[in-house]
């Protein structure tokens, strides 16, 4: 394509070549008329129509050549062309390809993050709803008791637990989960988070100090009274759980203000989170469980002593009912020998033979009887 392209411009430059000296020849003629000189005018004429001649020829040659070229130059190019239309074909086909997969992935991929989005909004919803149910005390103190509730609900059976169970003194703890000796385990889950939050929020020191002493206040004002309303003597178990319906809050208070957890454990009252409160109700439950096998054993026991009664006044009418078997025995046993007694006096009396003349029946049956068979000999 290059050859093509530079023998096209050399054509160009052998056509423009002529032209100047046409032009130059021309020029030339213009002059000689001007000067009057018709023999010279004439010898130039001549001259200049055989350089015209010549021009023409090596003209119509250059015109032939870039005829040729201008062909070559072009079958060059379609040549080019359709290579280059086949090459960018396929290039298109699997940029094409490309850009579809691309696309898909690309709608997945969005899709994916729709997806997410959502969530992400119906998250922001729920802690944008956490937070306005935390911000009230009655809507935080049911979110705990409804987290309280469920942990309990999941642990024990129905009849081993109550909510809103009432005192002796008339107070209502939000739950007393009945053990087997009969004096129920109160549970209280309200807590004073308006503390915490602000210990939390605390930007400076003097903020976090007032916040901590408010927060010792708080909690220490609810221990002394779950102490005082639930602590029964005789009627309620001697320790009582307070729950903290956070997992984070319960740590803080762990980590920060042991000293509020070792006053609370001193007045019986054990400060207990969501996962603590689920390790409770199942000891709670096991010893449930323990009390009931207790209480089976303890009527398997007293039925094994009922059967060995049982046993003991069958074993005595088995002997009595021998003895009377041994007694009916001992009469059968006489009977046959007094049978046999009589089959003997009997064949006695066939073998008796009468001498004489016979005596009269009553006199026979007067006769009295000897002691021998009086005996039942």
């Amino acid at each position: 394509m290059a050859d093509s392209t530079l023998s096209m411009a050399g054509a160009i430059l052998a056509v423009c070549i002529g032209l100047a000296v046409l032009a130059l020849a021309a020029v030339f003629a213009l002059r000689a008329l001007r000067r009057g000189a018709e023999p010279q005018a004439d010898s130039e004429m001549a001259a200049l129509a055989r350089n015209q001649r010549d021009s023409a020829g090596r003209l119509e040659a250059m015109i032939g050549m870039l005829a040729k070229s201008q062909s070559q130059l072009q079958q060059a190019v379609n040549e080019r062309l359709d290579a280059v239309s086949q090459r960018l074909g396929h290039s298109m086909e699997s940029t094409k390809q490309q850009t579809v997969e691309n696309l898909q992935k690309l709608n997945e991929r969005l899709a994916v993050i729709d997806s997410a989005q959502k969530n992400i909004t119906e998250l922001a919803t729920q802690v944008t709803s956490l937070q306005s149910v935390l911000g009230n005390k009655q809507q935080r103190g049911a979110f705990g008791q409804g987290r309280m509730e469920i942990i309990v609900q999941d642990g024990l059976p129905k009849g081993c637990y109550e909510f809103q169970y009432t005192l002796k003194n008339g107070k209502r703890p939000d739950c007393a989960v009945f053990l087997p000796d009969g004096r129920p385990l109160l549970i209280d889950a309200k807590f004073p988070l308006e503390a915490v939050t602000a210990f939390r929020e605390g930007k400076t020191d003097e903020d976090r100090k007032q916040a901590a002493q408010r927060l010792r206040q708080d909690v220490g004002r609810h221990v002394a009274d779950i102490a005082e309303k639930y602590l029964v003597a005789g009627e309620t178990q001697d320790l009582a759980l307070m729950f903290v319906p956070s997992e984070s809050v319960y740590a803080e208070l762990h980590d920060g203000f042991d000293d509020i957890v070792q006053k609370a454990y001193r007045s019986k009252v054990i400060i207990v989170s969501p996962s603590l409160l689920m390790l409770a109700i199942q000891v709670v439950q096991q010893i449930q469980k323990d009390a009931r096998m207790r209480e089976a054993a303890d009527k398997i026991h007293a039925e094994v002593g009922h059967l060995m009664d049982d046993l003991d006044r069958l074993q005595d009418r088995v002997l009595n009912l021998q003895k009377h078997f041994g007694q009916a025995n001992e009469d059968v046993r006489q009977i046959l020998i007094s049978a046999e007694k009589l089959e003997t006096r009997g064949a006695r009396i066939k073998e008796v033979e009468f001498g004489g003349s016979v005596e009269p029946v009553s006199n026979v049956i007067a006769a009295p009887i000897t002691p021998k068979l009086r005996a039942g000999e």
